[in-house]
């Protein structure tokens, strides 16, 4: 989520140090990260319970990772990787309660020489500890790390954004995007008494430690690694309901205490965006870990079943309408988008980075529904039309696989305009509403690919949607509408396509349809349609007169 903002506090709307474009040499270093390579296609994760104590003076912190894991395959080398990124450092190692004696780093990997015949199906469990000064964010979350900060009054506030640079920017783990922990995660953070630690899911302990105080959260469903998050500062607590599709669902804001009072008024509207988004989606992914809000100094993330905010409760992004349609600015714009990302990108999670689209079209289109639910069909038609402008068609949606690598920033507003699109060749928004709904039951808590989802849309539309994908995710080219028209008869055509680009549009303020390919077509026209003749602007695509 984070390069959303990124691209729209620069004047390009792609530009990352830590996403580089596509003529990047990679390196082994990220080919190590980004593949399910022979280090770890062998052993599935299970469940991580990680402790740390932060040192807020002296930016250090110090903690551990319990891995519980399963084998899922034959490894001859019994050579495990574990991702730790300098200059943060693995202390003691054990297996199973015995000390691994080989560890050996090389760069921000270690390898664990484990010389230990594992048995197919068996459960073990790794104990890593670790400590260090680790990496901190320069502009979080955009170029994020740990964040050690102090609030309005001068005291400590303290957090992490690491999306795209890692979790083991801070903490050890299989910091791979497919594998999440099947049974959830506990994060003990152990801080000054006067202070509070937030974690993801729900407080299951909470006990004093001489002068200090040790806050024990869980989250009982799967989830990525860098959405697993601590939040540290002087907070309260605002608690509410809402009785959504699968009964009672809590919901907890947490926000300095100095902002009690805007944030009460501010967050009213979450129970908007959850009826809005269990009525396209489906009902919320994480019941079970209850909905849960954390103030941040940085302006938002995703982080699952506890969503950062610092949107300054306000509405918009940052008080402006990313849209410049004027609906931008009638709700909370990281209130929504980051909790959009519950459906798509915490429980529907690609495989591979380069995949990302999936997370971020999908939750931008969230805006455009949100706003359709609460204002009507045609404002969010103006809303996602609005964001065209943000679109740079620089380099593809899709990245480079294998190399925990992004494509374009595109995949958020290009993303949105071509479900935008496909929701136009339906002509159904049951039909609609159906495929998303049937989507996050389909792919309910699981690690997807792009194919994954082409396919079950060509499925579920009855549209083969092929060359629909090749063009909008795998080229920067916009479909072009070349036309000519010759008294009440119009010639046109597709160019600037992929090879069989047949994609259909329907003449604005009409029931017609135009069929074209990429050799030219003539049909009649209506009377006088030839002297305003237009496709309907909610197809993303160009028209050229020729």
């Amino acid at each position: 989520m984070k390069y959303l903002f990124f691209i729209f506090l620069l004047a390009g709307f792609f530009a990352n140090a830590q996403v580089l474009n596509h003529k990047k040499e990679f390196t082994r270093q990220d080919s190590l990260r980004g593949t399910d390579n022979e280090f770890r296609n062998w052993w599935n994760v299970l469940r991580y319970d990680i402790s740390v104590e932060p040192d807020f003076d002296k930016k250090f912190i110090k903690g551990k990772n319990m891995i519980e894991f399963e084998i899922t395959g034959n490894n001859p080398g019994k050579i495990m990787q574990i991702d730790l990124q300098e200059p943060m450092k693995l202390g003691k190692v054990k297996l199973n309660g015995k000390e691994v004696k080989k560890v050996i780093r090389e760069g921000n990997v270690y390898f664990l020489h484990l010389n230990q015949k594992f048995q197919t199906n068996s459960k073990h469990k790794l104990e890593l500890e670790f400590s260090g000064n680790p990496r901190v964010a320069k502009n979080a979350p955009w170029d994020g790390g740990w964040i050690f900060t102090k609030d309005a009054k001068g005291r400590p506030w303290m957090t992490v954004a690491c999306q795209g640079l890692g979790a083991s920017v801070w903490f050890p783990n299989k910091d791979y995007q497919g594998d999440e922990p099947d049974k959830g995660a506990s994060l003990a953070m152990t801080v000054p008494e006067d202070l509070i630690a937030i974690g993801n899911g729900r407080l299951v302990d909470m006990s004093q430690i001489g002068d200090k105080l040790e806050f024990v959260w869980e989250v009982k469903n799967p989830i990525n690694n860098y959405n697993i998050t601590p939040y540290i500062g002087h907070f309260t607590e605002i608690k509410d309901i809402y009785k959504g599709e699968k009964g009672d669902l809590t919901l907890n804001y947490w926000v300095l205490d100095f902002n009690r009072d805007k944030a009460e008024k501010q967050l009213v509207q979450t129970k908007d965006m959850l009826k809005s988004f269990e009525h396209w989606f489906g009902p919320y992914p994480f019941y079970e870990d209850g909905y849960k809000l954390v103030e941040t100094s940085h302006l938002g993330m995703e982080h699952q079943s506890a969503i950062a905010y610092g949107n300054h409760f306000e509405n918009g992004y940052l008080g402006r309408d990313l849209s410049e349609s004027g609906w931008g600015m009638k709700w909370d714009f990281i209130l929504i988008h980051e909790s959009g990302h519950e459906w798509f990108g915490n429980s529907i999670t690609t495989k591979d980075v380069a995949d990302m689209w999936v997370h971020e079209a999908f939750t931008s289109y969230s805006e455009t529904l949100h706003t359709h639910q609460l204002f009507g069909k045609e404002a969010g038609n103006d809303y996602v039309i609005g964001t065209r402008g943000k679109i740079q068609n620089d380099i593809p949606m899709i990245g480079v696989y294998g190399v925990n690598q992004e494509g374009s920033g595109d995949i958020y507003y290009k993303g949105a305009n071509m479900i935008h699109t496909f929701r136009q060749l339906l002509e159904d928004d049951d039909k609609f509403r159906q495929i998303l709904r049937g989507m996050n039951e389909k792919f309910y808590h699981q690690t997807v690919t792009t194919k994954d989802i082409e396919d079950y849309m060509s499925q579920m539309s009855g549209i083969d949607l092929t060359e629909f994908f090749n063009q909008y995710l795998r080229t920067t080219m916009i479909p072009t509408l070349e036309y000519k028209i010759n008294g009440n008869e119009i010639t046109y055509r597709w160019t600037n396509v992929v090879d069989k680009f047949d994609m259909p549009v329907k003449i604005a303020n009409s029931e017609i349809w135009l069929f074209p390919n990429s050799e030219w077509k003539t049909e009649k026209l209506k009377d006088g349609w030839e002297k305003n003749f237009r496709i309907d602007r909610n197809f993303y695509i160009l028209m050229k007169e020729v």
